[in-house]
């Protein structure tokens, strides 16, 4: 595939009608590397942020060798793409036949949990024909923890209630031959403290149950670099749950696991947008809510954007957007600096959106059928260049 040096210059060569996704390989290989060397333990990439099989080879190659899915289509997808990973279904709540498929199908040993009915439905759809039970399942339970320290809470649909966990990782040890306990902070963590109030309560959790447990995981919520939400140095991150598992009441060859997705693919995609129209500080894109932008528009998340044509003035203002489609909840409030005299047929980058932007492109009305190139240039914004500081003090609280 021919990679272009930037944006600019697919806007040179293209002079696309339609929105054009741009691919920066090296990015997400940079951030798998980061992980696989420096968080201490495994990380399972979330396929859910970025389920593209190119990237999931670029991570595959990059040293991220488990892979966190959600749904029957996402392992089929990942063990198709990568016949060796190791796949681990954490989707708290599953259908028997995904069960079934996934452990007999896919080799899929670990499932996540947070009730006895998802614990009965996994081991009666991995028995076998005489009904006993499989001797090799690696089992989670998934402990509800906080999210007030996240930009997107994850803490209402998923997880048991600390007072009701132990009988749950009781029952589970029972049947598991390794036992983990998980949890998710939510998404974009502004703060390492995220993971101390968590990993406390999972400290609780297991000093009531009084079982031993092989595998503590901390799940995603790892940041990007976003407008308006800088976090600080991922080492930090790592450091503070390195020292709070080891204090742990865990086996002594207990391991510690993380999910990233939004930390892994938040890199490695870009958008090329076209400004159709201009209504005051109101700019139409062919691009919106119901491609990939629709973090922007339904959760009001900022995105680092700049102006591709020449000859603009360098003085800014802010701007919204409206997405292509004929509905009015196809709308981007923003703030989205760009230059002043911006118009029709002019091109805007949208940068950081290889989380949760080019996954959640849909055709509604028709829209959203853009090409996908590479681009050899670096994104806009980035935690691995090694250029931001490492925080040494230890209070964290104050990283909020």
């Amino acid at each position: 595939m021919y990679i272009y040096p930037d944006a600019s210059a697919v806007v040179r060569d293209l002079s696309p009608d339609e929105p054009v996704i741009l691919n920066r390989p090296h990015a997400a290989a940079r951030a798998a590397r980061f992980f696989a060397e420096k968080f201490p333990g495994k990380s399972l990439y979330a396929v859910k942020a970025n389920p593209s099989p190119d990237l999931l080879r670029v991570l595959w190659d990059s040293g991220i060798t488990h892979y966190d899915v959600a749904s029957i289509a996402e392992v089929r997808l990942v063990r198709s793409v990568l016949p060796e990973a190791v796949l681990c279904f954490m989707h708290p709540v599953k259908t028997s036949s995904a069960i079934a498929e996934a452990y007999r199908v896919h080799g899929v040993r670990t499932f996540s949990l947070d009730s006895h009915e998802e614990l009965d439905k996994i081991v009666a759809a991995t028995s076998d024909e005489t009904g006993e039970p499989a001797a090799d399942l690696r089992l989670c339970v998934r402990l509800r923890v906080s999210s007030e320290f996240a930009e997107l809470s994850l803490a209402s649909k998923f997880g048991i209630d600390l007072a009701d966990a132990a009988p749950l990782l009781q029952a589970t040890r029972q049947v598991a031959d390794w036992l983990g306990v998980c949890f998710h902070v939510g998404s974009q963590a502004m703060t390492p403290f995220a993971y101390v109030q968590a990993l406390e309560r999972v400290r609780a959790a297991i000093a009531d149950a009084s079982v031993v447990i092989d595998m503590v995981d901390v799940g995603g919520g790892f940041p990007s670099i976003y407008p308006g939400m800088e976090p600080p140095p991922l080492e930090d991150y790592f450091d503070i749950i390195h020292r709070h598992f080891y204090a742990l009441p865990i086996a002594y060859n207990a391991e510690l696991w993380c999910e990233p997705g939004r930390a892994l693919c938040a890199e490695y995609n870009s958008l090329i947008v076209r400004v159709e129209k201009r209504r005051g500080a109101e700019l139409f894109i062919n691009d919106g809510a119901y491609g990939a932008l629709y973090d922007a528009a339904h959760v009001g998340w900022r995105f680092p954007v700049r102006c591709l044509s020449d000859e603009r003035d360098e003085v800014e203002e802010n701007f919204s957007f409206y997405g292509p489609t004929c509905d009015d909840a196809d709308f981007m409030e923003g703030p989205f600096a760009l230059p002043v005299d911006i118009g029709a047929g002019d091109y805007v980058e949208i940068g950081m959106l290889g989380a949760y932007g080019a996954a959640m492109r849909t055709a509604f009305n028709g829209f959203g059928q853009g090409a996908s190139v590479d681009v050899a240039d670096e994104p806009m914004a980035s935690l691995y260049r090694g250029d931001r500081p490492v925080l040494t003090s230890d209070n964290v609280v104050s990283l909020r």
